[in-house]
C-alpha cells in the first residue's frame, strides 16, 4: 500500500474496524517516512458472470437501475430501492461464492421485490423469466395469489393483497 502523501510503498496499520455491517475492513495506517495517517477500505471482490462469459464487479446501482424500470409508477422510494439492492448483494455474498452468474443476481432479486411491490414483481418477472404468453402472467398471478391467500390463513399476513380478487 503506498502512501498517498509521500509515495513510500510501506505503512503499518494503526488500527482496524469492521465497517458496513461486516462486508468491510476499515484500516488506519501510518507512513514510517513521513508519519502521516491515511484510511483504506477493504472489501472482498464480487464478480458477475455475464451469458457472454465476460465477468464484472457487481453493482448495487446495477440492480437498483434495472428494478427502478419495473417501480416506475409504483409506491416504491429510492430508500426502498437501496434497501433492496443491499439486501441482494447481501444474499449474493452471503453465498460465499467470489464468482456469481448474472442469473443468479436475478433470482436474488425476485424474492424481495415480491415483498416490496407484487406489480413490479410481475414487471420484472416478465421480462426476466422471458414470459412469452397471457398462461405465464397468469400462472405468476397465480402463484402469488395463492402465497397471499395462505399467508392469510397463517395470521401472518392478514393484509388483503391487490392480486386478490374482492369478497
Amino acid at each position: 500500500m503506498y502512501c498517498p502523501f509521500c509515495r513510500n510503498p510501506d505503512s503499518r496499520v494503526v488500527d482496524s474496524r469492521i465497517a458496513d455491517d461486516g462486508s468491510a475492513i476499515r484500516r488506519r495506517r501510518q507512513c514510517p517516512e513521513c508519519g502521516r495517517r491515511f484510511t483504506t477500505v477493504e472489501t472482498t471482490s464480487l464478480t458477475v458472470i455475464k451469458r457472454s462469459g465476460v465477468g464484472e464487479p457487481f453493482s448495487r446501482s446495477k440492480v437498483i437501475n434495472g428494478v427502478r424500470k419495473a417501480c416506475q409508477g409504483r409506491p416504491v422510494t429510492e430508500d426502498d430501492l437501496a434497501m433492496l439492492a443491499q439486501e441482494v448483494e447481501e444474499a449474493i455474498r452471503g453465498s460465499g461464492a467470489a464468482e456469481i452468474e448474472a442469473h443468479e443476481v436475478g433470482l436474488a432479486i425476485l424474492e424481495p421485490l415480491q415483498r416490496l411491490d407484487e406489480v413490479a414483481y410481475l414487471r420484472f418477472a416478465s421480462v426476466y423469466q422471458a414470459f412469452e404468453s397471457l398462461e405465464d402472467f397468469e400462472a405468476a398471478i397465480s402463484l402469488l395469489r395463492h402465497e397471499a391467500e395462505s399467508k392469510g390463513r397463517d395470521g401472518k399476513n392478514p393484509k388483503k393483497s391487490p392480486l386478490q380478487a374482492p369478497s
